[in-house]
């Protein structure tokens, strides 16, 4: 056998030139793959979520040792029932929202990544602005500390979809279609923060509203339906 032989066996001597190795999604810019980035996030947002109903879980042997009867374990504390059902239904919208923006990003550069982490920094918190609510009621610092964690954790990602809006490579599929949906989104959570930003400004002049004013955030849902039903 020649050397020829050898080499074409190898495909180092083929005719072509090699193809260059592609690297692998997690080397991409000092970044990791979109898939891990998510995986980590749920994770670490169904800890969050499962948090909240452990106040109430506390106060059973609680009642139990007053001698007080089990419906004192509901009845007796609506506030940090509340306070759960709230803080539930908001981590289960903006996290069904981060799912939205991920579920077909390819690859996480180091900025989407910091970004990220600071949504799940603000998801993490959140349960202690929860329990401050079961505890202190309508105290005005309560709910500034509750529309904060809520707002720092929309600016994030509104980051993260602006990252993604300028790097539409990041994103499996880059057509037109794929650069229109991201761009939606990225329009999407500016209505969320600025909804967030009203809802903490009517919160702090109005205490009677609140929380109440949380359903602001439903206004951008309805901006886009009103906008879907309108292009059709």
């Amino acid at each position: 056998m020649g050397t020829s032989g050898v080499i074409g066996g190898t495909g180092a001597g083929e005719g072509g030139p090699e193809e260059p190795s592609v690297p692998a999604p997690d080397k991409i810019e000092g970044g990791v793959s979109g898939e891990r980035l998510v995986l980590f996030t749920d994770a670490v947002t169904a800890i969050s979520i499962t948090l909240l109903i452990l106040p109430l879980v506390d106060l059973v042997p609680e009642v139990a040792a007053a001698h007080e009867p089990a419906r004192e374990v509901i009845t007796g504390h609506l506030d940090q029932v509340w306070s759960f059902l709230l803080s539930f239904a908001v981590i289960a919208n903006i996290w069904r929202e981060h799912h939205q923006s991920f579920s077909t990003v390819r690859t996480a550069t180091r900025p989407l990544t910091a970004w990220n982490m600071g949504w799940l920094l603000s998801i993490v918190v959140l349960p202690l602005p929860t329990e401050m609510i079961g505890a202190f009621g309508g105290d005005r610092f309560v709910a500034a500390f509750y529309y904060a964690v809520l707002l720092a954790g929309m600016v994030c990602r509104l980051a993260m979809l602006k990252i993604l809006k300028s790097n539409p490579g990041m994103v499996e599929g880059d057509s037109e279609e794929t650069r229109a949906r991201t761009a939606h989104l990225y329009t999407n959570s500016w209505l969320n923060v600025a909804a967030v930003a009203v809802a903490f400004a009517v919160a702090l002049a109005v205490p009677a509203l609140q929380f109440y004013s949380l359903l602001l955030l439903i206004l951008p849902g309805r901006v886009r339906l009103t906008g879907r039903r309108g292009s059709r």
